[in-house]
């Protein structure tokens, strides 16, 4: 999965990189590691109601930050559009050719409608965000880096593989973040650890990452809805498979549980962190019976465990079919913030 780099490429890699990695004037400046872009939400004349996800929670949540946390606009990070160059570091040719049938979209997206949609609207109106969406979780990598911690407001596209895309993800952000982290980050992250509380298995990343002793997996999942891939099970190394309607408090024993045992068999220097809210109760596609309470108290939880180690944790957003969850997610954020979690 992970190609090693020559030189040539190395340097090349380093210039395609200055569109997502943060510029120095920006360290030390009042703003917070948080990436957000208006260009994340899907756009296509009403089409992306089928689907239950919010298309526009990145913004949504954007706006109660900015009243709760008194930011403004200029107080978050923008990403630029991620590079075909830089898909190509993860993806293979063939999959990156087949975005270019809308039915095959239609397929990734879930909407069965796009299929009979041209394919360049496809591109301008659900790719193209998503690909705003995957650059922001590059960025957010790189500020996690210098600040200690950082949140995309969007990406978690752990269903996307090398050579596969489904369930909403047509990009495979976190692998690529891991191979970016490792390619130009050598001296600083050598071990990474993903930890992955959507409510769905990260069969993406998963499968990427089969047999790289540097990559730690924790997942914690529905065990009875999509994706159900036994094969991907083998790579993770922490598994916790939930039956439907799990409570709070079984899920967070479970949870406290196994981020020690995480952090005594592994000791990453960066953790990618997929904060699914597809675990709230009443979302039509998690099924489980978590709480906005719950939700709040598991990201204090992961933050916690590893800010408390001085271990960079970089959240990505991921599934969330309610409508409530964005303002579950930026209440989520603010008390990390009272907590003195986001420093």
């Amino acid at each position: 999965m992970m190609k090693p780099l020559s030189e040539k490429v190395y340097q090349e890699d380093r210039k395609l990189d200055e569109v997502i990695w943060i510029r120095r004037e920006d360290i030390g400046s009042t703003k917070l590691p948080i990436v957000y872009s208006k260009k994340y939400a899907v756009r296509f004349a009403g089409l992306e109601k089928l689907h239950p996800f919010d298309a526009a929670k990145g913004k949504h949540i954007q706006k109660i930050l900015c009243a709760e946390l008194l930011l403004g606009n200029g107080d978050f990070y923008e990403p630029k559009e991620v590079t075909k160059e830089q898909l190509r570091r993860i993806h293979t040719r063939n999959y990156l050719k087949s975005l270019e049938c809308s039915m095959n979209v239609a397929s990734i997206a879930e909407v069965p409608l796009l299929t009979f949609v041209p394919n360049t609207y496809v591109q301008s109106c659900y790719l193209r965000p998503m690909r705003f969406q995957t650059a922001g979780s590059i960025l957010a990598g790189k500020l996690a880096l210098e600040y200690g911690w950082s949140i995309n407001l969007g990406g978690g596209f752990h269903h996307c593989c090398n050579s596969k895309g489904g369930g909403f993800c047509p990009y495979a952000d976190i692998s690529m973040l891991v191979v970016r982290l490792f390619e130009l980050e050598p001296f600083r992250v050598q071990r990474i650890m993903i930890v992955d509380l959507d409510a769905h298995q990260g069969n993406g990343h998963e499968r990427d990452f089969h047999n790289v002793a540097a990559v730690y997996i924790l997942d914690m999942y529905n065990a009875f809805i999509y994706p159900k891939d036994h094969e991907a099970k083998t790579t993770i190394r922490c598994a916790v498979e939930l039956r439907p309607r799990t409570g709070d408090s079984f899920y967070l024993k479970k949870l406290a549980q196994c981020l020690k045992t995480a952090v005594s068999e592994f000791k990453p220097n960066v953790v990618i962190y997929n904060a699914g809210t597809d675990i709230l109760e009443g979302d039509p596609l998690g099924n489980l019976a978590i709480t906005p309470g719950g939700v709040i108290e598991r990201d204090r939880l992961v933050f916690s465990t590893f800010r408390a180690l001085n271990i960079p944790v970089v959240m990505l957003l991921s599934g969330g079919y309610l409508k409530k969850s964005a303002c579950v997610i930026a209440d989520s954020i603010v008390n990390l913030r009272r907590k003195g979690l986001l420093n």
